[in-house]
């Protein structure tokens, strides 16, 4: 279906946040309990977060120092979510992640930084945010793009980040895969048709935001795969002239957030780290994540912004294909699916 978002709040400045502080400036204030340091936090998440933690980390950097008399400064981190994932753990030092997928948080605990049951802790399984997969087009649609289907018509160039590296390039994947499978086709079909796309792809950027700068800004490619939220994006900053497509049988893609328990309890930083995940599920955050184009998981804030965004007849989920447990090791593992197609379309 082709929509166009036209009800969002105006954009806040872009550029890099390297930190957030308290509204008294850099200057070190006493923090509760007398230490004479802000409490510092780091905050890693995948690249197209950063325009909701612009606006979201101030009101909660002023919503704890009301609370409890305590300074903080919040430092962050932005990348492709599998990039992000590997650098915590190597040693990125997060107290909070919020990823593209569950998959890289269970990743976190195989190397033990995040306790296990960490998607019981928070509401709605520890998911913050939805979105969907969006087709991003030239002006005037000139290829007539407008269902997954069309991804494989002669002479298309499809743009998409490269799901070794990015999270919403595993969503993109596994869109591509499950319009096949949750429309009556086989495995088998769906390889085929998976591959055909990824023939038509010239090259794959590290992460959803080179995606889009790719498409947008360097003018490759005839159709962008993304998040509906880069989408969304693109309309508010003018860069998309047209609508965008976003088609009716489409994938629920599950933001997390989470706690790196091992740090924080090493850092001492657990009551705060706890307290910001706590408030991205606020009704607050929740209307900033959606003025900045996800779909909140709070179903208050859902029900009163649910129509700026494109209607999906019939969403399927990861679980749909055994859950992250099993996409992990036979989409995306070693010798994996992609792999094995990555081998055949290069």
């Amino acid at each position: 279906m082709v929509f166009q978002s036209r009800r969002l709040a105006a954009l806040v400045a872009t550029g890099s946040l390297a930190l957030l502080a308290g509204c008294g400036g850099p200057s070190a204030t006493p923090q509760a309990g007398g230490s004479g340091e802000r409490q510092p936090l780091l905050l890693v998440s995948y690249a197209v977060t950063k325009g909701a933690y612009d606006r979201i980390l101030p009101s909660f950097i002023a919503d704890w120092k009301a609370k409890t008399g305590q300074e903080l400064e919040i430092k962050t981190s932005y990348g492709g979510s599998g990039t992000q994932t590997r650098a915590v753990i190597d040693g990125l030092d997060a107290d909070v992640v919020t990823l593209a997928l569950s998959a890289d948080v269970l990743k976190l605990e195989e190397a033990g930084l995040v306790d296990a049951g960490w998607e019981k802790e928070l509401p709605n399984n520890s998911i913050i945010t939805n979105s969907t997969v969006a087709f991003l087009t030239r002006p005037g649609n000139p290829k007539q793009i407008a269902s997954w289907s069309d991804l494989i018509k002669p002479g298309v160039t499809v743009v998409t980040a490269n799901p070794k590296t990015s999270g919403g390039a595993r969503w993109n994947f596994l869109g591509l895969w499950g319009s096949i499978t949750q429309a009556g086709g086989t495995p088998q079909q769906a390889e085929a048709y998976v591959t055909s796309v990824y023939k038509n792809v010239d090259n794959l950027p590290k992460d959803a935001r080179e995606a889009s700068d790719v498409f947008l800004k360097r003018d490759q490619g005839d159709v962008l795969l993304n998040y509906e939220n880069e989408a969304i994006l693109a309309t508010k900053t003018g860069d998309l002239k047209d609508p965008f497509v976003v088609p009716e049988l489409n994938i629920r893609i599950e933001g997390p957030a989470a706690v790196v328990d091992k740090n924080v309890d090493r850092k001492g930083t657990r009551k705060a780290a706890e307290a910001l995940v706590s408030y991205l599920f606020s009704e607050d955050a929740q209307a900033i994540f959606a003025e900045e184009g996800f779909r909140p998981t709070n179903s208050t804030i859902w029900e009163r912004v649910k129509d700026r965004f494109a209607p999906v007849k019939q969403f399927f989920s990861v679980q749909d294909f055994g859950g992250w447990g099993t996409v992990n090791k036979e989409f995306f593992g070693n010798d994996g699916l992609w792999d094995r197609l990555f081998a055949k379309t290069r």
